[in-house]
């Protein structure tokens, strides 16, 4: 299972190292925070990207 990187490919073994090395840079209980914030930057991207959409047919109805 190799992962595609546009520095390259990353095998399994500098996959392991890697997440071994962010372990011990931000420790366990960081991660799950790290993680939320992420899920929370794309959940808002996601709703800022459908929100013109919406304001859109809200101003197709107000002009009917």
């Amino acid at each position: 299972m190799n992962l595609s990187i546009f520095l390259g490919i990353v095998g399994p073994w500098q996959a392991v190292i890697i997440v071994a090395l962010i372990l011990l840079l931000f420790g366990g209980k960081k991660i799950p925070e790290l993680m939320r914030g992420l899920g929370n930057g794309i959940r808002e991207f996601k709703d800022a990207t459908k929100q013109p959409e919406e304001e859109k047919k809200e101003g197709e109805k107000d002009k009917q």
